[in-house]
């Protein structure tokens, strides 16, 4: 089967397209080395400054950690919450599926400070109940993150469980297994890609998530978007840009990793 190769004009033009939208990355990294302590362009002198500080100041070590933490229990939790959702609606298919589909993505549709103003009130009034998982603790941020990144992982699982065929289940369920073993023997280990990428994707969504965290964080729970957010509002350091350099290094890697997986897995 002959494969198709695209001609020097297309190889141009994809080159050029892919510099256009990367040039606000790369303009990134001559800020991020500039001896001067605001964001400027170096003039002619190179330094690591922003580099060190990274390492130096105790906060961004602190903020990265707690981000860290909060987006692991966020995407356990939220993943936790959407597979649990998912598994009863394909499972049992109730009556009102669409509706209880519609409401569980309600976060995704509503504004974000519509929410953030609920979530606000909402780890407020349970701060007066407790000071464990109330406003301003690292447990209500994580949960709050959970109310917004569930959605998301809702869908990919549904759709991971649409492509299943429901045969599979039927058999099972004609075998004698109960409600417990269909789900984790037989069609959790069918749908684990997906169960995956939403853990993934509610990780991810967690750690950039900066709308909501200001609303419900003030001096306790400083995430890593919330320590850059200040950066930025209160006197534009630029070790946020050293920062923003070192994520996207992370990101690529991670990208290469996985094409070299990916293509390796295709050969094999």
């Amino acid at each position: 089967m002959p494969t198709y190769r695209p001609g020097p004009v297309s190889l141009i033009l994809a080159v050029l397209v892919a510099l256009f939208l990367l040039m606000p990355l790369l303009a990134v990294i001559p800020v991020s080395l500039t001896p001067s302590r605001m964001l400027t362009m170096p003039t002619g002198e190179l330094s690591l400054r922003h580099y060190r500080s990274l390492i130096e100041d105790p906060r961004w070590l602190d903020s990265i950690l707690l981000s860290l933490r909060i987006g692991v229990v966020s995407s356990i939790l939220s993943t936790a919450l959407a597979l649990t959702f998912s598994l009863g609606v394909w499972m049992f298919q109730p009556r009102f599926t669409a509706a209880l589909v519609g409401f569980v993505l309600l976060p995704m549709v509503v504004p974000p400070v519509v929410s953030a103003v609920t979530l606000y009130f909402l780890l407020t009034s349970v701060s007066g109940l407790t000071s464990l998982f109330g406003y301003d603790t690292w447990l209500g941020v994580a949960m709050a993150h959970s109310v917004m990144t569930v959605p998301f992982a809702t869908v990919l699982i549904l759709v991971s469980l649409s492509q299943l065929d429901r045969r599979i289940d039927l058999a099972a369920r004609g075998l004698g297994a109960t409600v417990w073993e269909r789900a984790t023997r037989v069609i959790m280990p069918n749908i684990k890609f997906g169960i995956v990428t939403a853990a993934l994707l509610s990780f991810v969504l967690s750690w950039e998530e900066i709308g909501v965290t200001l609303f419900i964080t003030s001096v306790n729970a400083i995430t890593l978007p919330r320590l850059m957010w200040m950066g930025l509002r209160d006197n534009i350091d630029p070790a946020i840009a050293a920062l923003s350099v070192i994520l996207i290094v992370i990101t690529v890697l991670v990208l290469a990793v996985r094409i070299v997986i990916t293509r390796q897995k295709a050969s094999s």
